[in-house]
C-alpha cells in the first residue's frame, strides 16, 4: 500500500498547507488536500497527479470540462471523489460570478460578459439565454432557450417574444457561447439577431444586445454596430 504518510513531513500536502499556507502548494498538492485519501495502490498525491494528467491540458482548469462519468473512469475515483471534484468546479464558477455581480449592469456589454463568462466558457455545446429586463434595465427573468450542436444553436423568435410578453419585459439581451473559444459573430448570429431587432420593433420589446462569449473574451453586436 502506498501511503502519503510514508513521505517526509515536509512533502506531505496537508502539513505543508498548515505550515506555509495554501498558496505554496502545487496543483497536485491542492487536489491532495481536498481529496484527503488515495487508494490501496496509490497515495493521494499519486491519485491527484493521475487526475490532472488524464485531461488534455493537464491542469486544474481542465477539470472544469470533466463530467461525472469521465471522472469515474479514472481508476481510484468513485462517486464520492467525483462529487468532490465537481463541487470544486462549481465553487470556482460561483465565486467568479459573485465577484462580478457587484459590477453587473445590463446596459453594459462588458459587465454582462464578465458576469456570465465563467458559467459559459467551459461548455462544449452552444447554449443560448435571453435576459428579460424592465424599463430600468433591471433583470426580470433569465431564460435558457436552446442547447445547440458544437457550432450551432437554433433560435426561435416566437419563443423569445412569448417569454418576453409573459414577464412584461421592455428590453431583452441575448447571450450565448462559442465552444471553440472564438467569439467572432457568425453570419447566422448576425442575421438572426437583425431579425429579432426588426421583430422587437414591431412588438415594442427592444433587443439591447447580443453577446457572444468565447474563452475569456466576448463580442457585443451592439459594440460592433451590427444591430442596425
Amino acid at each position: 500500500m502506498s501511503s502519503v504518510k510514508q513521505l517526509p513531513k515536509e512533502e506531505r500536502p496537508y502539513e505543508r498547507c498548515m505550515e506555509y499556507g495554501p498558496e505554496v502548494l502545487s496543483d497536485v498538492e491542492l487536489l491532495s488536500v481536498i481529496l484527503r485519501t488515495g487508494t490501496r495502490e496509490q497515495n493521494v498525491k499519486e491519485l491527484s497527479e493521475k487526475i490532472l494528467n488524464s485531461t488534455a491540458e493537464g491542469n486544474l482548469l481542465s477539470l472544469m470540462h470533466l463530467e461525472k462519468e469521465q471522472l469515474q473512469e479514472i481508476k481510484g475515483i468513485g462517486m464520492v471523489k467525483a462529487s468532490q471534484l465537481l463541487c470544486i468546479a462549481e465553487l470556482a464558477k460561483r465565486i467568479s460570478m459573485i465577484r462580478s455581480e457587484k459590477q453587473l449592469r445590463f446596459s453594459m456589454p462588458e459587465s454582462i460578459a464578465n458576469y456570465y463568462m465563467e458559467r459559459f466558457r467551459h461548455l462544449e455545446q452552444e447554449h443560448l439565454y435571453a435576459l428579460f429586463l424592465d424599463s430600468k434595465c433591471s433583470l426580470i427573468k433569465e431564460k435558457h432557450l436552446t442547447t445547440g450542436t458544437v457550432n450551432q444553436s437554433l433560435l426561435s423568435n416566437r419563443e423569445i417574444f412569448v417569454e418576453a410578453l409573459k414577464c412584461n419585459a421592455v428590453f431583452f439581451v441575448l447571450i450565448h457561447n462559442h465552444p471553440s473559444g472564438d467569439c467572432t459573430p457568425s453570419r447566422a448570429d448576425i442575421e438572426s439577431t437583425r431579425s429579432l431587432v426588426e421583430a422587437g420593433e414591431l412588438m415594442g420589446i427592444r433587443l439591447l444586445d447580443h453577446i457572444i462569449l468565447g474563452d475569456q473574451k466576448y463580442s457585443s453586436l451592439k459594440e460592433l454596430k451590427l444591430l442596425d
